[in-house]
Order: C-alpha cells, then structure tokens, then sequence
C-alpha cells in the first residue's frame, strides 16, 4: 500500500509551527539570559538587567500571543526554581518579594508591545511610530506592577517607592528603549520570514 505524502499546505503548517515554537523557546532563553548582565544597587532592592529589553522585545518582535508565551514560559521555569531571575535566582517566592511585580510586568510589556507593534508579517512594515509607541509602552507598564509591589512589600510611601524602583532605571531604560527601536524593524522582517515562510 502507498501512503500519500501530506500536502504541501500540511507540511507549510507544521514548519511554521516548529518555526513559531523554537522563536517563543529562544525568546525565553534570552529573557533568562538577562538575568546574568545585573547589576544591583545598594540602596535599592531591584537590580538593573536586560530583562526588561527581553521581554520586550518578545512581544515587538513575535506580536503579542507568542511573545506572551515567551515570557510565560520564562516565568513558568523561574517558578519551577530554574536560576533564571535576576542574581541567577529561581523559585515561586519571588514572585512575592520586592521584585515580584517586575516579573509580572516582563508579561505585560510582551504584551503591551505585541499589542501596538502587531504580528510581524511578511512584506508588511511597520511605522516607525508604531514601534516607537510600542517600545515606550512596553517599558511604561513594567513599572506599574512592579512600584506597586515594591511599595507594598517595603511598606513605604509612593514617593520613596519611585526614588526605589523606577528613577535609578530611567537612564539605561532610554538607552535599552532606542536599541530596541533601532534593531525591532529588522528583526521582525526575519522572525516574520522564518515564522510566515
């Protein structure tokens, strides 16, 4: 008996579905990979990392449903106990300490930036004020979680929770900001090509 080779649309859907699976897996793995560029502060309890540059471009770059499982999936092995959060540290408890809600803002900036920026699409580009807004979102709404929970957590006001968690990042957050606008629209012409083709 011969068997019939699959289609070719069969075969199109299964390669972009390998395609889409290794990219939210490589996101993941360089989200975590941020963790080990940290810097900490000594009068803060919140490092400086490339996370957040990560995890935003998980969604600038992928859109928002697979840069979202890309920093879920970061955040599911983080949870796990791998050593993946900043100091190389893992376990569910951070999610309750100081920085626990910047581990949840890495989610939404996938999100947030996936959102405005859109899927990346085959001979389809993107304005650069798109990406521009995209970026500057994506960075905005790390903080929103993540002031809220150092407040809660140091038992401080807003104005020392700020000086704490958001102030000392301005600076490097700028920097990491115009790289990833620099470099997004390239990359999403070639995560488009592998995840489309």
């Amino acid at each position: 008996m011969v068997t019939k080779p699959p289609p070719q649309s069969a075969l199109r859907a299964k390669r972009r579905a390998i395609a889409q699976t290794t990219m939210a897996a490589l996101f993941a793995a360089l989200t975590a990979a941020g963790a080990f560029v940290s810097i900490p502060l000594p009068f803060s309890p919140v490092p400086v990392t490339l996370q957040n540059l990560f995890a935003l471009l998980s969604g600038l770059i992928l859109g928002p449903l697979l840069g979202g499982a890309a920093v879920g999936l970061f955040l599911i092995a983080g949870a796990l106990g791998a050593p993946v959060f900043a100091g190389a540290a893992g376990g569910f408890a951070h999610f309750f300490g100081p920085t626990g809600g910047f581990l949840l803002g890495y989610l939404l900036a996938a999100l947030t930036a996936g959102f405005i920026a859109g899927r990346p699409r085959v001979n389809r580009r993107t304005s650069p004020l798109r990406i521009i807004l995209a970026v500057l979102a994506g960075f905005l709404v790390v903080y929103v979680p993540g002031i809220i929970r150092l407040k809660m957590v140091l038992d401080t006001d807003w104005g020392n929770a700020l000086i704490l968690g958001f102030v000392p990042f301005l600076i490097g957050d700028i920097l990491k900001g115009i790289a990833a606008v620099l470099i997004a629209p390239r990359l999403r012409r070639a995560a488009a090509e592998q995840m489309d083709g």
